[in-house]
């Protein structure tokens, strides 16, 4: 066997060959689940979609780096389990273009932070983690109170929707709007984010002023609705449990 490897060793071309086809097993092994993926991932009858204000707020996640440190899914270990709640399922994540799932923990699993803490408590966490906090190593984000750009919002629902995100028309074109509108809750706009989304949406002033559109309020909007996109968790977890 040794033999064997060292006379491959000296074949370039061979190596390369054999290398490919190792990693080729492993690949396969990855890749051949997703081709029944519709099979095995049902998605709940009462899972939704993020709204426009809460999926600028996960551009923005990403662009800070959150899942850099903060990890979104809950594994089905009992000490997990006892400190976040039910375990995720895949269908929790059959809308997220790329998955935050991550697998590093410097910070602790956002997966079920949604309505945890007050709007309030998150405004001020981003801004100085230490004045909630203080022992916390996260980093501040003071910039998040500038105004949102809105501009790319409708792309974005387009875009998804072409994915299989179930955006409507309606959804897509009253984007911007519906953007405002969920930080607005007084405005005329509010009822109708509520008729393309749901009643059980938050819309109200996330960052605490509802004269501004901020990068706050897409932000803290976006950390509120995780995990209350459905009820599927917790059903599973009450019905493992009985």
């Amino acid at each position: 066997m040794l033999k064997l490897h060292y006379n491959l060793e000296k074949v370039s071309m061979g190596l390369v060959a054999a290398i490919i086809a190792v990693a080729s097993v492993g690949g396969i092994v990855e890749i051949a689940p997703l081709f029944t993926i519709e099979e095995t991932v049902v998605i709940p009858d009462d899972m939704r979609p993020h709204t426009p204000l809460e999926l600028a707020g996960r551009e923005i996640y990403i662009r800070e780096g959150c899942y850099a440190c903060h990890s979104q899914m809950v594994r089905s270990l009992a000490d997990e389990l006892d400190r976040y709640g039910p375990y995720s399922l895949a269908a929790e994540s059959a809308y997220d273009h790329p998955m935050l799932w991550g697998s590093k923990r410097t910070g602790p699993d956002l997966a079920r932070l949604g309505e945890k803490y007050s709007d309030d408590w998150h405004v001020a966490h981003l801004i100085n983690p230490r004045a909630v906090i203080p022992v916390s190593i996260m980093p501040a984000y003071p910039w998040l109170t500038r105004d949102l750009n809105t501009g790319l919002i409708e792309d974005n629902l387009a875009t998804l929707a072409r994915l299989g995100v179930p955006y409507d028309d309606a959804m897509i074109d009253n984007a911007m709007a519906d953007a405002r509108a969920q930080s607005r809750p007084d405005s005329d706009g509010a009822d109708g984010v509520r008729d393309r989304y749901g009643d059980d949406i938050a819309v109200r002033a996330f960052d605490g002023d509802p004269d501004r559109l901020t990068e706050m309020d897409a932000l803290v909007a976006y950390l509120q609705s995780l995990g209350t996109l459905t009820d599927a968790a917790y059903e599973m977890f009450a019905e493992d449990a009985q």
